[in-house]
C-alpha cells in the first residue's frame, strides 16, 4: 500500500510542477506587460493568457495541497470529538468530496469535448479552451485519488 501512496504522491507533485511553472510564467508575463505598457507597447492577449493560467494554477495545485493538508480547515467542532468519531467524520467528508470531484471532473471532460467539437477559442489569441477543461478535469480525478489515499491513511492510523 505504501508503494501506491508513493506513486500518487509523486503524481500529485508532478501535476503541481505544472502549476508552479504556469504561475511563474504568468507573473513574468504580467510584469513584462506592465513594463511595456509604460512604453505604450502592451503585450496583446495578456488578459487571456493570465485567465487561462489562473485556472491551470488553481486546478493543478489542488491535489498536492490536499495531500499536504494545506487547505484552511475549521475544526472548532471536530476538535472536541474522540479519535474514532473524527475518523468517521473524516471518512464521510472524504467520500462526499470524492463524489463531488468525480462529478466535476466528468463534467469538465464533457465540457472540454463540447468545446473541442465547437472549436471554441479565445477572442484575441484564438487559444482553444478545451485543453484547459481537459486538464482541470484530469486534476479532479487526481484529487479523487488523493482523497482515497486519505481514507487509506485513516484506516491505517497514519492520518493526523
Amino acid at each position: 500500500m505504501e508503494r501506491i501512496l508513493g506513486i500518487i504522491l509523486r503524481f500529485s507533485k508532478s501535476v503541481n510542477v505544472v502549476a508552479e511553472v504556469t504561475l511563474t510564467l504568468m507573473m513574468l508575463l504580467t510584469v513584462a506587460d506592465v513594463i511595456l505598457r509604460s512604453f505604450k507597447r502592451p503585450i496583446v492577449g495578456t488578459y487571456e493568457v493570465v485567465a487561462f493560467s489562473g485556472a491551470i494554477v488553481i486546478g493543478f495545485s489542488v491535489p498536492l495541497t490536499s495531500w499536504m493538508r494545506g487547505h484552511v480547515s475549521v475544526d472548532i467542532v471536530t476538535s472536541r470529538f474522540s479519535k474514532k468519531v473524527k475518523d468517521i467524520f473524516n471518512i464521510a467528508t472524504r467520500c462526499v468530496a470524492i463524489g463531488l470531484f468525480i462529478l466535476i471532473g466528468w463534467n469538465l471532460i464533457k465540457y472540454g469535448m463540447d468545446l473541442q467539437k465547437a472549436k471554441e477559442v479565445s477572442m484575441t489569441l484564438e487559444i482553444p479552451f478545451y485543453p484547459v477543461a481537459y486538464g482541470l478535469g484530469a486534476c479532479c480525478f487526481v484529487q479523487c485519488l488523493v482523497l482515497v489515499c486519505d481514507i487509506v491513511k485513516i484506516f491505517g492510523g497514519e492520518y493526523e
